[in-house]
């Protein structure tokens, strides 16, 4: 996974993995969240890709949007 930039200097957003059709996104303490243009569409997936590569932004467009927050496709302890 990359690792986020966290421009603002407060995000719970620690890294990131982008893939063709989802985002991997691992919050702090270690859980990564799988949101999938299945899962919440392609638009939201393109949104959270173009955060994730600025480094700001990123938790607060998925807390700020329910069907983000809430329709992530899995959810993961980070290995």
């Amino acid at each position: 996974m990359e690792r986020y930039r966290n421009l603002s200097g407060d995000s719970g957003i620690d890294a990131y993995e982008i893939g063709d059709d989802f985002i991997k996104v691992r919050f702090r303490p270690g859980v990564v969240y799988w949101y999938t243009e299945g899962s919440v569409g392609a638009r939201h997936v393109a949104v959270l890709k173009r955060l994730a590569r600025r480094g700001q932004g990123l938790g607060t467009y998925i807390s700020q949007h329910p069907d983000v927050r809430e329709g992530y496709a899995r959810k993961e302890p980070d290995d």
